[in-house]
């Protein structure tokens, strides 16, 4: 379980502010990944909050940079740098473990949460709403063209989903959804192929039967 950075009291699942000394705390990159804020710039604004997002550098090989709200401590990720934070962040895992999965998820789950509609960073516009992956629990804020955005607490989440082998069932569940498509694609074509020799040969017995008639009617 976290602690709570200023007074160390522990925090629950999904618990940012803490109810000992009431600070909010960064749930996703404290204690996990060493940030420096490479830039307090303002050009890129918190769907939550308004403000201008802070650029921060994470060390690991090639820095990482992402942005970070310094009040609500939500996250954006360019396309593609969420994936590569996932990968440097949690070993690879053999294989995964669906009754642990199914319990992060129960823990980690939020009924009361609001559904609501955040806009990007970026353009302002309306981002869409998605599972992140199969059995993950996490609904992230995509952006096509720009990227992703995570509340606070979803990163956390999704690298247990991961360390119990998430990623590896979603993959297997994607190439299933993928094999399925691609025999319903197959299933009208075969059927129509199959058509062809059936009335052909529903047409040659047709010629049969009216040459038997002729033969039969000149032996009368």
């Amino acid at each position: 379980m976290a602690l709570c950075m200023q007074c160390s009291a522990p925090l629950p699942a999904n618990t940012q502010v803490c109810r000992y000394c009431g600070v909010r705390n960064d749930m996703d990159l404290l204690g996990r990944q060493a940030v420096r804020v490479a830039d307090a710039g303002v050009k890129r604004q918190c769907p939550n909050c308004a403000i201008g997002l802070q650029t921060v550098a994470l060390s690991r090989e090639g820095t990482l940079h992402i942005e970070r709200c310094s009040e609500c401590f939500g996250l954006f990720f360019d396309p593609g740098e969420l994936e590569v934070l996932l990968e440097d962040s949690v070993a690879p895992v053999a294989d995964f473990n669906l009754p642990l999965l199914q319990n992060i998820n129960r823990e980690r789950y939020q009924a009361d949460r609001p559904v609501k509609y955040l806009k990007c960073p970026v353009c302002q516009v309306l981002m869409n709403r998605m599972l992140y992956g199969y059995q993950s629990g996490v609904v992230v804020n995509r952006c096509k063209g720009h990227g992703v955005w995570l509340d606070n607490g979803q990163i956390s989440h999704l690298l247990e989903w991961k360390k119990a082998g998430g990623q590896l069932l979603d993959r297997k569940k994607t190439t299933e959804r993928q094999a399925k498509a691609r025999a319903e694609t197959a299933k009208p074509a075969f059927r129509s192929d199959s058509a062809v020799p059936a009335n052909r040969a529903g047409s040659e017995a047709e010629v049969l039967e009216a040459i038997a008639a002729v033969v039969f009617k000149l032996f009368e």
